[in-house]
Formats: structure tokens, C-alpha cells, sequence
């Protein structure tokens, strides 16, 4: 982690890519790809670095979970871990060390195979989405406490693919949350608003709404497990980007939001990542923002 303003800085990436079925060479290189990417971001910080160990052992946990599955491969990074342990490894990092997590696409296979590569390390493990009942007739599904059964700690919900491809709705997803955290997870809420949307000048207005649904009945006790990760969708895969002052601008919109739903003290807690195309040549200034406490980087990655 890094200061700045006085304020701790977090920060986290990530990075995925389609694998074909057998193709373990394009998923390992698509781990390889990953890694160098949070390599280079923390250099690009002057953050805690990755130690070469970690890096291995997440592109290692990236790569078997990816080459399990046949399908998606991520790893993310995150500085700031908070003090708890953290199941699928050896519990938090020392003081000042990164916090990674190496996420799966939910299925157990590729799930277990990264939680039996990160174990006896500090390395966390991820889930790319989950269902919000426990059980019952919802074939092809995961539950949070299936998630927990293999020691997984993070989930992403509400990622725009999940939105535009799959229809899932604030209602549901803000179900998915709150099932998250009475299982003990950590949901990573992702929000953001279509090119249509942002060009109509209604931005605030979706995140707003999609901010304040998704997290209807969280306690203030459990709001700082939630992190929250601002995708323009106009922004993901296109190599466009919002300026810095245009993602600070929404950042601090969302701060305000929390603010007004959990308080200011709990709002400052609450890690607010950006989504949208962040890549090393435009990391720095996007991260000097106040309210930016880090990126979530998808197929930038592989570019690295």
C-alpha cells in the first residue's frame, strides 16, 4: 500500500481470458499474462510489491484452477488486507504485504484446484459469481455456502456481463449480497452505467440506483466487507477510459452515497475500485484520485 493525501492507498487487478476447452498452454498464459500485470501496477504504485514466490504461486493458482475448469481464468491483488484471517490460504498477509486473491469461475473443479495451490500462502481465493438461495432446484448453480465449503473468500457480483448477458436485476443481485455476507463472504459489487446512459446524462442516476438496491439491508456492521467496483460499461474491452477527473467524479459520488447509508466513518472503510480499462500507462493518475482505492482490471491484463 501507498499514501497519499494522507489517506491509505489500496489497490487491486485482475486479469481473465476465455480458454478453450484443453487448452492449458493459453491459460497458463493468460495467468502469466495476469501476474505480470499486478507486477507492473505495483511498480507503477511504488506500493508493496509482489515477491517473485507470490507471483508464481498466483499465476500457479490461476493456471490450475483455469486448466480444472476449461473456462476463466483471474487473479487480483489488493493492498490494505484487512486484519482478520482469510480462508483458502494461510490467513493475512504480514503488515504492508499485498493482499491477492485468485479467482475462479465458481465451479468446484477449477475453485478447489486454486485453494490446493495457494495453500500455506496468504493468498486468497475468489469466485466470479454465485447464486443467492441455499439450496433447491437451481441446477448448473452455486451457493455461498458451497463457496464457503471450499474455503473461498471473495465474490464478484453484479458484473455488467452478468447484467446485460444474464438479465440479473437489483433485486437479485442484492439478494446474491446479502447472501454473501451472512455466509461470511466478501462481495465485490460491481456498478456502472451503459455509453446510452452516461450520454443521456443519467450516470448518477443508475449508479445511485444500482448502489442503493444492491445493498438494501446491509448493516452498517457488515458494509466495510462489501467492496465496490465502479465498470463503466462503455469503458470495459474498448481500450476506451474515463479521464481521471470523470472516474473521480463518480468515485466520489458512490463515497457520498455510503456516506449517506452507513456513515462517514464506515464509508471511508469501504474500498471503491475502478473497472473500466485501467492499464500501467494511466494507473498512476487514475489512483491519485481521492476516491479511487484501486482498479479492477479484466482483459488489459493480458496485454501486459
Amino acid at each position: 500500500a501507498s499514501f497519499a493525501r494522507g489517506r491509505l492507498r489500496l489497490w487491486s487487478a485482475a486479469g481473465s481470458a476465455a480458454v478453450a476447452p484443453g487448452n492449458a498452454f493459453a491459460a497458463a498464459a493468460a495467468a502469466a499474462a495476469a501476474v505480470a500485470f499486478l507486477a507492473a501496477a505495483a511498480a507503477v504504485l511504488s506500493a508493496a510489491a509482489l515477491s517473485a514466490a507470490a507471483a508464481a504461486a498466483a499465476a500457479r493458482a490461476a493456471d490450475t484452477a483455469a486448466s480444472a475448469g476449461n473456462g476463466w481464468s483471474a487473479a487480483m491483488v489488493m493492498g490494505g488486507a484487512a486484519p482478520e484471517e482469510e480462508d483458502g490460504g494461510g490467513g493475512s498477509p504480514p503488515p504492508g504485504a499485498a493482499r491477492v486473491v485468485v479467482v475462479g469461475s465458481g465451479r468446484r473443479a477449477p475453485i478447489a484446484a486454486a485453494v490446493a495451490a495457494v495453500e500455506g500462502t496468504h493468498l486468497s481465493v475468489g469466485a466470479q459469481n454465485m447464486h443467492d438461495k441455499a439450496n433447491g432446484a437451481f441446477t448448473g448453480e452455486v451457493s455461498a455456502a458451497m463457496l464457503r465449503d471450499l474455503h473461498v473468500s471473495y465474490v464478484i457480483l453484479g458484473h455488467s456481463e452478468r447484467r446485460s448477458l444474464f438479465g440479473e436485476d437489483d433485486a437479485f443481485i442484492n439478494r446474491k449480497v446479502n447472501a454473501a455476507l451472512a455466509a461470511s463472504l466478501k462481495p465485490i459489487l460491481c456498478v456502472g452505467e451503459l455509453l446510452s446512459e452516461r450520454e443521456a446524462g443519467t450516470t448518477n442516476a443508475v449508479v445511485k440506483r444500482q448502489l442503493e438496491l444492491g445493498l438494501a439491508g446491509v448493516p452498517a456492521a457488515k458494509a466495510e466487507q462489501v467492496v465496490i467496483a465502479y465498470e463503466p460499461v462503455w469503458a470495459i474491452g474498448t481500450g476506451k477510459t474515463a479521464t481521471p477527473a470523470m472516474a473521480q467524479e463518480v468515485h466520489a459520488f458512490i463515497r457520498s452515497l455510503l456516506v449517506a447509508q452507513f456513515g462517514a466513518e464506515t464509508a471511508a472503510r469501504v474500498r471503491i475500485l475502478y473497472g473500466g480499462s485501467m492499464k500501467p500507462d494511466n494507473a498512476d493518475a487514475l489512483l491519485a484520485e481521492h476516491d479511487i482505492d484501486g482498479g479492477l482490471i479484466g482483459g488489459a491484463a493480458l496485454e501486459a
